[in-house]
C-alpha cells in the first residue's frame, strides 16, 4: 500500500514537472517571438526605402557674399554626382543669429540624413549644435570652429592667410606706408584670426603705419561707407587691408568716387575681385577657396553616410592670387571642376 502511494505521489510530481517545464517552454517561444517582432518592427521604422535619396541640409551664412554662392554651387555639383539631396538654408537678412537660430529648428524638425554647418556666429549657435549633436544628426562643421560633437571639420588656416595677405601687402609697399584696415564681421571666428594674423605682420614692419581699421562686415556696401569715412579723414591712404573680397570691392568704389587711388588686397579670389586683380585695380587676393571647401565638405558629409572613414579636420592649402597667375581664376565658379577627394585628402 505504502508503495503504490509512493509511485501515485512519483507520478504525480513528474506529470507536474512535465507540465512546468512545457509552460516554461511556452512562455520562452512567447518571450522569444516578442523579442522578433520588436527586432523587426525596430528594422522596419529605422529601415530607409530602397530609393531613399539621402538629404543634406547646408548652411551658409548669407546670400549676398560670392563666396559663398561658390560654396553652394560646389554642394549642389557634389550632390549631382553621389545622388544626394541637398536643401540650402541661407538667412536673408546676412548673417542672421535669429534666422539661423530657426533654420536649425526647422532641420531637427525635418531630420535630414546630415547638415553641413557653416555658423554665422561662433558663441551664439553654440545651442543649436548641441541640439544637432542630441538630435544624433550627423554634422559637417565649416569654415568658422566652435564647440561641439562633429563628423570632420572643413577649412583653412584664417590666421596664415591673413599673415600671408599682409605680408604680402608690405613687400610691395616697401616695408612702409600709411594704411586702413577694414574687418570683417566681429563675430567670425575667420575674421579674428585675420586680424591676429595682421597684428602679427605689423610687428614685423615697424615701417607700416595703421591709420585706422574699420569693420565692412565682410559686405561691400559696409566697406565702401568705411572707406568713405576713412577717405575723409586722412588725406593719403596708400593701401587698404580687407579681410576678403567684397570688401575690397566696396574699398575700390569709394576710391573711384573719391578720384582717389591706393593699393587694395583681398581674401577669397572671387571672380569679380580676380577680374580687378586682370584690371591693376587690386594688388592681390588670398584664395580662401570656398568652392574647393564646398566641394569637400559635401565629399566628407557623403563619405559619412556610406560609412566611410574621415579625417578629424580637413585643411585646404591658400594660394595667393596676383598679376602672374590670376587667369587660372577667371573661370566662372559654376564652369569649375571640383578637387578629387585624394587631391584634397592625403
Amino acid at each position: 500500500m505504502k508503495m503504490d502511494c509512493f509511485v501515485a505521489s512519483l507520478l504525480a510530481m513528474t506529470a507536474s514537472r512535465a507540465k512546468e517545464a512545457m509552460m516554461r517552454g511556452l512562455i520562452m517561444a512567447a518571450l522569444a517571438g516578442a523579442t522578433s517582432l520588436f527586432a523587426a518592427n525596430t528594422r522596419a521604422a529605422d529601415a530607409k526605402p530602397a530609393d531613399h535619396k539621402p538629404t543634406i541640409a547646408v548652411f551658409t551664412k548669407n546670400l549676398t557674399n560670392p563666396a559663398y554662392q561658390a560654396f553652394r554651387i560646389a554642394a549642389d555639383r557634389i550632390a549631382g554626382a553621389t545622388g544626394v539631396k541637398i536643401v540650402h538654408f541661407v538667412p536673408k537678412q546676412p548673417d542672421n543669429v535669429d534666422e539661423q537660430i530657426a533654420m536649425v529648428d526647422q532641420v531637427l524638425h525635418d531630420k535630414p540624413d546630415a547638415v553641413i554647418f557653416i555658423p554665422v556666429d561662433d558663441v551664439a549657435m553654440v545651442p543649436s549644435v548641441k541640439k544637432l549633436n542630441e538630435a544624433k544628426i550627423p554634422v559637417v562643421l565649416v569654415s568658422n570652429p566652435l564647440p561641439g560633437n562633429f563628423v570632420t571639420y572643413v577649412g583653412a588656416d584664417d590666421f596664415e592667410i591673413g599673415y600671408r595677405e599682409a605680408r604680402y601687402l608690405f613687400e610691395n609697399l616697401g616695408g612702409k606706408g600709411k594704411i586702413v584696415v577694414i574687418e570683417g564681421t566681429p563675430a567670425a571666428p575667420t575674421n579674428r584670426e585675420r586680424v591676429r594674423g595682421y597684428q602679427r605682420a605689423f610687428a614685423e614692419y615697424p615701417g607700416i603705419e595703421v591709420l585706422g581699421s574699420g569693420v565692412g562686415n565682410y559686405q561691400q556696401p559696409d566697406a565702401r561707407s568705411v572707406m568713405q569715412q576713412f577717405l575723409k579723414e586722412h588725406p593719403q591712404i596708400d593701401a587698404a587691408l580687407s579681410a576678403n573680397d567684397s570688401m575690397a570691392l566696396g574699398v575700390l568704389e569709394a576710391l573711384k568716387e573719391a578720384n582717389r587711388t591706393a593699393t587694395v588686397i583681398g581674401i577669397n579670389g572671387i571672380l569679380p575681385a580676380v577680374k580687378q586683380i586682370e584690371a591693376g585695380a587690386m594688388l592681390a587676393s588670398v584664395d580662401f577657396n570656398m568652392f574647393k571647401i564646398g566641394c569637400t565638405a559635401t565629399r566628407a558629409a557623403v563619405r559619412h553616410l556610406k560609412g566611410e572613414p574621415l579625417p578629424e579636420k580637413i585643411m585646404l592649402p591658400a594660394e595667393v592670387i596676383d598679376k602672374t597667375n590670376y587667369k587660372a581664376w577667371l573661370v566662372p565658379v559654376d564652369q569649375r571642376d571640383c578637387p578629387e577627394w585624394s587631391e584634397v585628402v592625403k
